[in-house]
């Protein structure tokens, strides 16, 4: 069996930092995946307010959850209350009189999926267009929606179709 020596100057240590500093971080960057794949635990989510198209992607996301579930016309109401300006929530009920279905989502029942793509800034309001999935499978259709926002408020002062 061979003695383990101390390291002494200029033996190779300078050479194998490199090499161990990869090993580390290799190491480092295994062990949140390692955690994450653990059977019934769940991966970690997180998030920050950030601009303006994601907070209308967290609109859209937790507005189309609800949409089709039974008696949620309060958080429905709550979700429009915090994400659109007063004004949007009162021409959106107009809106809603007029073609009897839902003016956030532009029909009378809820899509199977959303994606918000951001769009053009300026003069304080940005757009985003989001894109409503309906139907599954191979037959499915898609409604492209145009909605603005304020960027001092992140509040969506705006929502139309877009053709």
């Amino acid at each position: 069996m061979t003695p383990i020596r101390p390291l002494r100057r200029g033996s190779g240590l300078r050479r194998a930092r490199p090499i161990l500093a990869a090993a580390l971080l290799a190491a480092v960057a295994a062990v949140p995946s390692a955690a994450a794949a653990e059977p019934g635990r769940a991966p970690a989510r997180s998030g920050s307010p950030g601009p303006a198209y994601e907070r209308v992607a967290h609109f859209y996301g937790a507005y189309v959850d609800m949409a089709g579930a039974p008696g949620s016309a309060k958080a429905a109401a709550a979700l429009r209350t915090f994400y659109l300006t007063p004004d949007l929530r009162e021409r959106l009920l107009d809106w809603e009189r007029r073609h009897d279905a839902d003016g956030v989502l532009r029909a009378q029942n809820a899509p199977t999926a959303w994606r918000v793509t951001a769009g053009d800034s300026g003069m304080g309001k940005t757009t985003s267009t989001v894109r409503l999935t309906w139907g599954t499978g191979q037959k499915h259709t898609y409604t492209y929606l145009t909605v603005q926002s304020d960027l001092a408020t992140r509040r969506i002062t705006d929502i139309r179709s877009a053709y």
